[in-house]
């Protein structure tokens, strides 16, 4: 397929999958609960945190956490007290237990008194975001954490594709104009995003000459975003409803 083929066709993919349609079975439907920025962006982030496995079980003990978590997962975490904690035991997602889940509420409240947010955090002159999620991940694990807790945020310069906040981070950033991503986090240029980088998108960009590295690491997400910026400069992942779409709605 020429590139002018391949860019028509995924175009009209992203149009087909990018659609408030695309809610209704994606994790992104937590956070479209939510109407204040820092309700968005921490349930986002703590939905995008347990986004492996099951698509079904994923929506279904993220949306048991916004439960404990009292429908207000900002002012839960700015205003907890340390026996509001305890609710949060129990949970569980594959291996991310109530221990994780409480160390992330820490360290969340650290960012928001210390560091001006989530936004603030992230925001980076840099083409890409890889370094700034790097840096995300010290500043979240600067305070006192339990050294397990460090499994569940990617490093990418440590060669993980980090797909869970990559996806976050298109969540927050591109503004698509469909109502799917919320583009609320305006120091942020769609054009640093990355591709969330799974099973699906990855065997999709093989099959379509996108991607050749065989391993979803960093090196990959460095090929993916190379050739997705050739076809969109400014809005690159947004082929990520294409590729994502392919894979797991018609099994590309």
């Amino acid at each position: 397929m020429r590139k002018a083929e391949l860019k028509d066709f995924l175009n009209a993919k992203v149009i087909q999958y990018n659609n408030p349609n695309f809610i209704e079975s994606d994790p992104i439907q937590i956070p479209h609960q939510f109407s204040i920025k820092e309700d968005i962006e921490i349930s986002g982030f703590l939905t995008a945190t347990i986004a492996w496995g099951n698509r079904k079980s994923i929506i279904n003990n993220a949306n048991k956490l916004m439960e404990l978590l009292d429908h207000s997962p900002y002012d839960f975490v700015m205003n907890h007290e340390v026996n509001d904690l305890e609710k949060l035991e129990p949970f569980v997602h594959r291996t991310f237990n109530g221990h994780d889940c409480i160390q992330f509420i820490k360290s969340l409240q650290h960012i928001y008194n210390n560091h001006g947010g989530l936004e603030s955090v992230f925001t980076s002159e840099s083409d890409t975001l890889q370094e700034s999620i790097s840096n995300f991940k010290s500043i979240f694990f600067e305070i006192d954490h339990l050294p397990r807790t460090e499994k569940h945020i990617s490093d990418p310069l440590k060669n993980s594709a980090a797909k869970r906040i990559n996806m976050f981070l298109r969540w927050m950033v591109r503004d698509d104009n469909t109502g799917v991503d919320f583009g609320i986090w305006k120091s942020i240029a769609p054009s640093q995003l990355s591709c969330p980088l799974d099973v699906h998108s990855g065997n999709v960009a093989r099959k379509l000459g996108l991607l050749k590295r065989k391993q979803n690491d960093a090196k990959a997400l460095f090929e993916l975003d190379h050739a997705l910026r050739k076809l969109d400069p400014k809005d690159p992942v947004k082929y990520d409803f294409a590729l994502f779409g392919l894979g797991v709605f018609e099994g590309f």
